[in-house]
């Protein structure tokens, strides 16, 4: 099929190629503009555009879409069968919806209605899944609200984060989306609308997620600690100063929310619901990662003394 790919990060690089490899001519990849990195602020290409010029394909970058007569003609003149969507960044206009016969295909990481948004993939961790996977969909003018076209799960490692988690499913939904266009293409596939009363939003990460609730239960501290792994991460304060969980387990302790309490080289702080956290890696505020052990040494908690305080 004649296709236009729209998609800016990491997560949609399989998805180009899957789509290249199968066949398709891509006549066009739209991706975001390149944007200011690092301590130099050296312009950076997306991850997609990375892959399009490995790939020889023709790439433009339109800083606007739903006003911008240039690229409407652009992708008019192109006269795509359908445009690939995945973690492109912008909203897409109703004229660009309308454009290819085929549609406007989206592929997203997860299973449609549960975690429509920004961030499904940490957030089906935050929230304590086990199970995840992908979707194909139609896009329309809600947010995720298409027609689902179709799905395949994934198991969620009591251990895995949104790190460890997204190449896989990127893996997988290049997979569904070549199948997708196969059975599209062969007209061998029923759009199935969304149950909406089933839906829950997976909304953009801001900072204060990663704060953590001493009240919630050990679990859910760990779960969200997995999923916003990288960032926002699981913080909280220690002596008025930053303090990053980055590994830790649950043990059974009756301490009160917050409450540090030394056992031998251990360090175990109080959650919700009579359970506790055993610390394992943490990183104070202007300090490098460091192992419990190192943080008990040089800093000697006192009995007391609690985090987030």
């Amino acid at each position: 099929m004649i296709l236009v790919f729209c998609g800016t990060p990491r997560f949609a690089v399989p998805s180009l190629e899957h789509i290249v490899r199968a066949g398709h001519d891509v006549r066009l990849v739209v991706t975001q503009p390149d944007r200011p990195k690092g301590r130099g602020m050296g312009l950076a290409f997306s991850p997609v555009k990375e892959s399009a010029l490995a790939l020889n394909l023709p790439i433009t970058q339109p800083e606007k879409i739903k006003n911008n007569e240039e690229f409407r003609a652009q992708l008019t003149a192109i006269a795509p069968d359908a445009i690939i969507v995945v973690g492109y960044g912008r909203i897409i206009p109703q004229w660009m919806i309308d454009l290819p016969p085929l549609g406007n295909i989206n592929v997203h990481a997860s299973l449609l209605p549960k975690y429509r948004g920004a961030a499904p993939i940490q957030w089906a961790i935050a929230t304590g899944e086990t199970v995840t996977g992908v979707t194909t969909m139609k896009i329309d003018a809600g947010l995720d609200t298409g027609d689902m076209l179709l799905q395949a799960e994934l198991p969620i490692a009591p251990d895995d984060t949104s790190e460890s988690l997204a190449p896989r499913l990127a893996e997988l939904g290049a997979e569904l989306l070549v199948e997708t266009l196969a059975r599209l293409e062969g007209g061998v596939i029923t759009p199935a609308p969304q149950n909406h009363a089933e839906n829950t939003l997976a909304p953009i990460l801001k900072k204060e997620d990663g704060q953590i609730d001493f009240h919630r239960s050990a679990q859910e501290i760990l779960n969200r600690l997995r999923g916003f792994t990288p960032w926002p991460g699981a913080f909280t304060q220690f002596r008025g100063k930053g303090f990053v969980i980055h590994q830790a387990h649950a043990v059974t302790a009756a301490l009160e929310p917050g409450e540090l309490r030394v056992e031998s080289d251990r360090l175990l702080t109080g959650t919700g619901h009579g359970t506790a956290l055993a610390l394992l890696e943490i990183q104070l505020e202007g300090k490098k990662r460091m192992a419990v052990r190192d943080f008990l040494n040089g800093y000697r908690p006192q009995p007391g003394e609690k985090l987030g305080g």
